[in-house]
This record gives C-alpha cells, sequence and structure tokens, in this order.
C-alpha cells in the first residue's frame, strides 16, 4: 500500500495513506483517467459511528460531516437507504467526492465550504 502527497494546511507536503474503498473510484476506468488531487478534491473518508463521516480534502481542510437527520428525516428522501449501516459504511471516493455504490454522493464544494466556516457539515 503506497501513499500519496498532499499539500498540507501551512504549505508543507503531508503524506496521506492510501485506503481501500469497497469500490474503485470510476474516473480512473477512464481513458484517460480522471485522477483527483485538487486541493479541493476529497483525499480521505471514513465512516463513524452515528451516521457521521471525517472526511479530508487533499489541502489538509477536513472535518465531520453529521448525515444522520438527513438520513431519516420523513419527506421523500434518496439518502434514506444510509440507514442501513452496512450499506454507510461502504462509503468511498468517486471523481475527488464522497460517494456509495448505490450512486449517492455528497458535494464536495458544500462540503468544503462548511468545513472552512464550522469544521462540520450538518446535513438536514
Amino acid at each position: 500500500m503506497g501513499t500519496t502527497a498532499s499539500s498540507g494546511v501551512a504549505g508543507e507536503l503531508e503524506r496521506v495513506p492510501e485506503r481501500r474503498y469497497p469500490f474503485e473510484d470510476p474516473g480512473l476506468a477512464l481513458d484517460p483517467p480522471i485522477i483527483a488531487r485538487n486541493p479541493d478534491d476529497v483525499a480521505e473518508v471514513i465512516a463513524l459511528e452515528n451516521y457521521r463521516l471525517f472526511v479530508r480534502f487533499f489541502d489538509g481542510t477536513s472535518g465531520h460531516v453529521d448525515m444522520k437527520e438527513r438520513i431519516f428525516r420523513k419527506l421523500p428522501n434518496p439518502y434514506a437507504s444510509l440507514s442501513d449501516l452496512e450499506l454507510f459504511a461502504q462509503v468511498g471516493l468517486a471523481y475527488g467526492s464522497v460517494a456509495w455504490i448505490n450512486e449517492i454522493d455528497l458535494a464536495p464544494d458544500v462540503m468544503y465550504d462548511e468545513f472552512k466556516r464550522n469544521g462540520v457539515w450538518i446535513l438536514r
């Protein structure tokens, strides 16, 4: 298992370990491949307890995403399938975004801005 370089918070080069995800980033299968390594692309995502995620971007910006309210809201809800903890834990990366195998994803630009402002993104 290798590592990839990213720019750290203070402009230093930070080593980000490569993680194995439940599916391969579909951008890698294209010709030429789309390799997400921009500062505001997601470098790492980890599923945590209580429907939360830890997310780190390539520029070192990181924070938590709290999805519990969004997953369990009563309105028509494309995120409801993520109430299955096994499926929720199968989070991965696709095109520099947080994604699941059932084609649900999260907008990295909004997440990045929320992390910069608050360190957390609460989806309601």
